[in-house]
C-alpha cells in the first residue's frame, strides 16, 4: 500500500500589523509568513497510508496527544478533504507532535495543510495547489500559508496571500519558552485606537534590516508582553547576543532572532 511521509515545518511572522476589525469580529491584519527550515527547529511528522478499509485510522503521539480527534486540525482536514472527494481511499495516518501549540508557530495549521497535500498525492491529485488553498481557508487562518509553504504576505484575516519576494540569507534562532499563548487573549489586549492602520508592512519591508527592529513590529506583542514581561526578555537576550532583528511570531509566545548566515 503506497505511504507518504512528510514533515510539517514551523513559521514564523515578519511583522504583524493589525489594520482594524471586522463587524464579525475578525482582525485585519498585514503579516509576512516566512517557513522555517533550519535543522534544529521542532518539525511534526505525518506518515499516511493508503488503506483498501474506508475511513480514517487516526494516531498522534508526543505533545498535546490528548487531543480529540474532532478538535486535531489534522484530522479536520481529512474530514474536509473526505467531504470534497467521495472516492477518497482509506488512509492511517501516525502524525507525531513536535511543534508545541501556543507558541505562534502555526503547527497546527502546518499539520492540516500537509494532510491536504498528502491525501492530494494518494488520491492522485484532484485538486490543484490553488483549489487546495482555498480549502485550507475553511480550517484556519494560517493553513493556506502552509500549501504554498514559501514566503508569503497575508493581508485580509491572514488567508489572502501573495508571492513575497524577499532578500533572506539569514538563520532563525527560535527560542520556546513553554508558555501557552492564547490567541484570542492576545487579540483581546489590543488596544486598537492606538494603532495606525495606514502603516505599510511592504514599505517597511524595504527599509535596510538594520533598521527593522525600531520600524517591523508585531502589534501582538504589548499585550502578550505584559501578560508575560519573560518573553520581552527573551527578545532582549537575543538582539544582546547580535540579532540583527528579535521579535515574537504570530500571538506568541515563541521569539526568533534573525543571525547573519556564516559563510
Amino acid at each position: 500500500m503506497k505511504q507518504l511521509i512528510s514533515h510539517p515545518n514551523p513559521k514564523i511572522n515578519l511583522g504583524l500589523l493589525i489594520k482594524g476589525r471586522r463587524s464579525d469580529g475578525f482582525h485585519l491584519l498585514e503579516t509576512a509568513f516566512i517557513p522555517v527550515f533550519e535543522k534544529d527547529s521542532p518539525k511534526d511528522e505525518l506518515i499516511l497510508q493508503k488503506t483498501s478499509t474506508a475511513g480514517i485510522k487516526f494516531e498522534m503521539k508526543g505533545l498535546n496527544e490528548d487531543i480529540p480527534n474532532e478538535n486535531n486540525l489534522a484530522w479536520k482536514a481529512w474530514k474536509l478533504f473526505s467531504e470534497s472527494f467521495p472516492d477518497l481511499p482509506g488512509v492511517n495516518v501516525s502524525l507525531l507532535k513536535n511543534i508545541p501549540a501556543g507558541a505562534g508557530l502555526g503547527g497546527g495549521s502546518a499539520d492540516a495543510a500537509f494532510m491536504l497535500l498528502a491525501l492530494n498525492e494518494i488520491s492522485d491529485f484532484p485538486f490543484s495547489q490553488a483549489q487546495l488553498a482555498v480549502m485550507a481557508k475553511k480550517l484556519g487562518s494560517d493553513v493556506p500559508f502552509f500549501i504554498y509553504n514559501r514566503p508569503m504576505l497575508g493581508t485580509g484575516t491572514g488567508t489572502e496571500l501573495s508571492p513575497l519576494e524577499i532578500d533572506f540569507p539569514y538563520t532563525i534562532k527560535l527560542v520556546l519558552s513553554g508558555i501557552h499563548s492564547s490567541t484570542p487573549e492576545a487579540y483581546k489586549g489590543l488596544e486598537l485606537d492606538n494603532l495606525d492602520s495606514n502603516r505599510s508592512l511592504t514599505s517597511i519591508l524595504k527599509l535596510p534590516v538594520s533598521e527593522w527592529q525600531k520600524n517591523l513590529v508585531n502589534d501582538l506583542e504589548t499585550p502578550v508582553f505584559k501578560k508575560y514581561p519573560v518573553l520581552a526578555d527573551i527578545k532582549q537576550t537575543l538582539i544582546d547576543e547580535g540579532a540583527i532583528y528579535a521579535a515574537m511570531s504570530g500571538s506568541g509566545s515563541a521569539v526568533f532572532g534573525l543571525f547573519k548566515k556564516e559563510c
